[in-house]
């Protein structure tokens, strides 16, 4: 299975392919949907990275996407500006998930 990255910038897409992840440079909702399309098309697609940035600008395609396909994975990563989301947002995410304050 290969992984695949949807960018919103060159410097990550640059960043991937030197780790041998292919990948596509997209800026607008229709360009996110179609290439979100052109993943789930390719079977040996087994993981989709979205930079973070589409989470937050385009979260209806995002969560669309994830309803209505099981696979591949849909992962969002941090880009070169880093995070959006607080320090603790693993511990946070575990304490709710669980309901116990680690």
């Amino acid at each position: 299975m290969k992984m695949y990255l949807i960018s919103d910038n060159v410097d990550t897409q640059t960043g991937m392919r030197l780790a041998g992840i292919e990948g596509v440079v997209v800026h607008e909702r229709e360009e996110l949907r179609q290439a979100l399309e052109t993943a789930f098309a390719d079977k040996e697609i087994g993981i989709i990275l979205l930079t973070e940035k589409f989470g937050r600008e385009f979260p209806e395609v995002v969560n669309e996407a994830r309803i209505s396909h099981r696979l591949p994975l849909i992962i969002e990563i941090p880009d070169r500006h880093g995070t959006g989301r607080k320090p603790d947002f693993i511990t946070s995410y575990i304490n709710e998930s669980i309901g116990l304050k680690l």
